[in-house]
């Protein structure tokens, strides 16, 4: 077999966000020398100080010594524009969600990287297939989805385009290894493996809102069951004006009932832990989310402007329907290809979105609880609240043989 031409002993980083902060120590870490590009010169000037202060803060928690800490920000270097990063084995990509934004990048840097060059994208939920397609090497193009903060969060989800080389793969999983994460290969659909699944739970927890319950009692339930936190707090720490701001980006979704709650907090300037509130208050200087009454009052009004007859919803229903959620989302993924084993969703589940290590990931909970259960729950599910809960194929075909996800081999 030949050589593979792929080795990646030089990267560059697209972006000094947040994101591309972490993806930069990543490949700092893994003894991969970066360049470091941004249109902005004074935020990428901010963003090396910050990579500089990061690795200082390692030192004196004692982590690594002083001379690792010197290596590892050597590696790293600012560089002027994209013809200055020509020589570089991997670019990823780290700009905001904006597909055009995206495919704008990917074609000035197809017309100036070396031709063995492999671009990636950092895209939490976008069409890689769209972005491979504005470039010349598709085969090269591919998904390497960091989960924030990336140095810190061991999850890596790897998308393969529908034209991504199977060598082109190979060398990511590699990379991968070096920079210590936990991969896992997702196909290309909208949000890979792990958001999509988060946003039929979320969408659940949302719709539990406006029917009855608090943000305070979801996510208590929630990680009553053992998650590191609901989606509320989730939210709060992300930052709630993300999801706002783009759906406005987008001009899509704004009016949905379900994230009137969201757009009513983010007018008012509670953004999350960041602005001090969000669903919860945060005192000066403290990440502790406190209980706060006046989310209540806005979660009832809101609810009552657009016509919903609130009631009681109990921990019980808050966990079947998030829970339930998950399990048929993820089966979807399975039974599409999008995920190459149940394993391998559960590995997302347990590195990137806080689901209890004890019940071993969405899947290996389900298969626990006989997926013939959870048909009967699903359907139950569907009597009462319609289409959205038709239990997926694959945990139909399951429950008739007393199958289990685990068993199940995407070929």
């Amino acid at each position: 077999m030949s050589q593979t031409p792929f080795q990646i002993q030089r990267a560059a980083v697209i972006g000094a966000g947040t994101m591309g902060r972490g993806i930069v120590m990543c490949l700092a870490n893994a003894g991969v020398p970066v360049q470091w590009v941004d249109n902005n010169a004074q935020m990428l000037e901010q963003a090396l100080a910050a990579v500089t202060e990061t690795y200082a803060h390692t030192v004196r928690q004692g982590r690594i010594d002083q001379a690792e800490a010197d290596v590892r920000i050597a590696r790293v270097t600012a560089a002027v524009d994209y013809p200055a990063i020509s020589e570089v084995d991997l670019v990823i990509e780290a700009v905001y969600e904006n597909l055009e934004l995206k495919q704008k990048i990917f074609r000035e840097l197809d017309s100036l990287l070396k031709p063995e060059a492999i671009l990636a994208s950092n895209t939490s939920a976008l069409d890689i297939d769209a972005i491979a397609a504005v470039t010349g090497r598709p085969q090269q193009v591919l998904g390497l989805h960091f989960f924030s903060p990336a140095h810190i969060m061991k999850l890596l989800e790897i998308v393969r385009g529908a034209q991504t080389a199977p060598a082109v793969l190979k060398v990511a999983k590699e990379l991968g290894q070096r920079m210590g994460k936990v991969s896992v290969v997702a196909g290309n659909c909208h949000g890979f493996i792990g958001n999509r699944m988060l946003n039929t739970y979320v969408l659940e927890a949302r719709k539990m809102l406006l029917e009855g319950a608090y943000p305070y009692q979801v996510d208590a339930a929630l990680q009553g069951f053992g998650f590191a936190m609901g989606p509320f707090r989730m939210y709060d720490v992300v930052g709630i004006d993300l999801g706002w701001r783009a759906r406005e980006l987008a001009g899509v979704g704004q009016d949905e009932a379900e994230v009137q709650v969201d757009n009513r907090l983010c007018e008012l300037g509670r953004f999350g832990q960041k602005s001090g509130n969000g669903y919860y208050h945060y005192e000066a200087g403290s990440r502790q989310a406190e209980h706060d009454v006046e989310v209540d009052a806005l979660v009832l009004r809101v609810s009552e402007e657009l016509g919903y007859q609130r009631r009681e919803i109990g921990p019980e229903e808050i966990l079947e329907r998030c829970l339930l959620a998950l399990v048929n989302e993820g089966a979807k993924i399975l039974q599409e290809g999008i995920a190459e084993s149940a394993h391998d969703i559960d590995l997302v589940y347990l590195n990137g979105y806080g689901f209890p290590a004890d019940k071993g990931g969405p899947m290996a909970w389900a298969d626990q609880q006989g997926l013939a259960d959870i048909q009967t729950r699903l359907l139950r599910l569907e009597a009462e609240q319609g289409e959205l809960w038709k239990p997926a194929r694959l945990i139909s075909a399951l429950a008739a043989q007393g199958g289990r996800f685990a068993n199940v081999q995407v070929a």
